[in-house]
């Protein structure tokens, strides 16, 4: 009897996996193995002075407030730093607010990867071959639950995926090399811009300064000197308008003068249809029109002979062009009419050449004193420059408009090399480049460093959903996706684009741009989280060396 007892004895501690000297219990993960090699005792790994026998390792009774005695068992997976304060049977540290010591329970899964197993999934009833392939979770086979070895199946297609995920990264690495090497290439572009222009204003500059130094001496001199006018007098100027003012009245006469004798003729015909009308007509036949009519052209034609008529030969008189013969001599007109400048000039011919052209230096000093001292009138304006002070002012405005543009373009280039671009500048080889996906009756854009849009399939214009505003982080907590065109999760790079066009009785819209590592730029979906607020997950080289690898733990709920 004694005999058999202690068989089911030992047959206990076999199935729970209860330690035994010189035997590693169920659970123990390899970092942790030297903890376990004991023969008759136990010492908690966060509690070096509690001891406790080595048969109370694994036998489902959490004795060490850290739960380390239990690492093949789910006795202590009530222990969490998060869990309220509860009392926890038979534990010495008296409740549950604390923390395990112990990732989980570990799946040494030959031929795949080992993995540690929250505490709460052993023997559960559930096999999860996600963490834990070869099974070993459930080694009690809960509710008749047997979870085979399938390691080997499962690390198979995981190395396949896995090598092929390795391959994708190194692509999308290679392009983001490329991609590097393009930015550095438009950036040392931007600043050779830069220093072209920077040395091309200063040449400029220059020039500009000996231009205006010109200019205002070519002002100066030709402002205070005394020329001969070369356009016409204030008469001759008048005279010419009134030349031409004739010219038209004439033109004007000559074509009412044409018309006069059309009327006239229509006229002379209608009087001989009246005349032989009054002729002919029978006096006897009582028509009181008739009679009325012949009245009335006795009446006209007694008026029509006593009219005065105008004379011809005065019409043809004033219609002759004008001459020296008739009409007015415009030639006395055309003559320059005498100013002083023409009397100096008259007075300088007969003066020598070396003494004419002293005179007429220290005239030119005279006038320029007088009228800088506002002694004399300064009556220059824009409307009498010469042709010398027109190109030079020409040639100054040509420079000095050069100037200002290349100033422009400096400066537009000097906040392009200040903008962010992220690291490495990467994103300066993207800008200005877009990608589209659909999704449901709209069509969606994203233009990188400049706005996001939505286009619907029916027709119509492009609806802004954000205008670039800048680079941020945030936390990705999404499954792994098996065509790894997801987020996964960690860290990740978000641009925000704000300010798009309001929406109806709402807000305006806002887009947030999440990136994860890809081969191409390729725009994965499209999601509003709320009213006019979108997500856009997007896959771009651009952000490779920025992912995190994912972690092989399943959450502990």
């Amino acid at each position: 009897m004694r005999q058999s007892q202690a068989l089911m004895l030992l047959g206990i501690i076999a199935h729970n996996g209860i330690a035994t000297a010189g035997s590693l219990p169920r659970g123990v993960g390899p970092e942790f193995v030297k903890f376990y090699e004991f023969k008759d005792t136990f010492t908690c790994i966060g509690h070096p002075s509690i001891t406790i026998p080595a048969s109370k390792v694994n036998d489902n009774s959490c004795d060490c407030p850290d739960g380390t005695d239990e690492p093949g068992t789910a006795a202590c997976a009530l222990l969490d730093h998060l869990s309220p304060q509860q009392p926890l049977p038979g534990s010495l540290s008296g409740t549950t607010n604390t923390t395990n010591a112990l990732p989980g329970f570990w799946c040494e899964n030959k031929g795949h990867i080992g993995a540690y197993v929250p505490f709460m999934y052993v023997n559960d009833g559930v096999c999860d071959y996600d963490l834990c392939c070869d099974g070993s979770e459930e080694y009690r086979k809960i509710g008749g639950v047997k979870c085979v070895n399938k390691c080997a199946e499962i690390g198979k297609e995981w190395r396949r995926v896995e090598k092929e995920r390795k391959e994708n990264l190194e692509r999308a690495n290679k392009r983001r090399r490329t991609m590097v090497k393009e930015s550095k290439e438009f950036r040392r572009r931007v600043e050779v811009k830069i220093t072209s222009l920077t040395e091309e204003i200063k040449e400029l500059e220059v020039k500009q300064a000996e231009l205006k130094a010109k200019l205002d001496d070519v002002e100066r001199q030709e402002r205070f000197k005394v020329v001969k006018n070369e356009g016409p007098g204030k008469l001759g100027v008048l005279a010419g308008l009134a030349k031409n003012r004739v010219n038209e009245l004439r033109d004007a006469l000559s074509k009412v003068m044409g018309e006069r004798n059309q009327l006239k003729d229509k006229v002379q015909e209608l009087e001989g249809i009246l005349a032989a009308f009054k002729e002919e007509y029978n006096p006897n036949f009582n028509d009181e029109g008739v009679k009325k009519a012949v009245r009335a052209w006795e009446d006209y034609a007694a008026k029509r002979d006593t009219q005065e008529q105008l004379n011809e030969v005065d019409i043809q008189e004033v219609m002759k062009e004008d001459s020296e013969e008739s009409g007015i001599n415009w030639k006395e007109f055309e003559d320059d009419e005498a100013t002083d400048t023409d009397i100096l000039y008259s007075f300088e011919a007969y003066l020598p050449g070396p003494l004419r052209d002293f005179l007429h230096s220290k005239i030119n000093l005279l006038r320029i004193w007088l009228i800088e001292n506002g002694i004399l009138a300064d009556v220059g304006s824009e409307k009498s420059e010469s042709r010398l002070v027109k190109a030079a002012r020409e040639a100054h405005d040509i420079v000095a408009n050069d100037v200002n543009s290349k100033r422009r373009a400096l400066e537009e280039q000097q906040r392009d090399l200040e903008k962010d671009y992220g690291k490495d500048d990467i994103f300066r080889y993207l800008k200005g480049k877009c990608i589209t996906t659909e999704a449901g009756e709209y069509e969606y854009e994203l233009c990188w460093l400049d706005k996001t849009s939505q286009k619907s399939k029916k027709g119509g214009g492009k609806t802004t959903m954000g205008n670039f505003n800048r680079f941020d982080w945030d936390e990705a907590d999404e499954e792994e996706r098996h065509d790894g065109k997801g987020l996964g999760r960690g860290k990740r790079m978000v641009l925000r684009y704000e300010n798009g066009q309001g929406c109806w009785n709402g807000p305006n819209r806002k887009t947030d741009v999440w990136l994860a590592c890809a081969e191409t730029e390729e725009l994965w979906r499209v999601s509003e989280l709320e009213k006019c607020v979108y997500k856009m997950e997007v896959g771009t080289p651009a952000v490779c060396e920025e992912v995190v690898e994912p972690g092989h733990a399943k959450d502990e709920l």
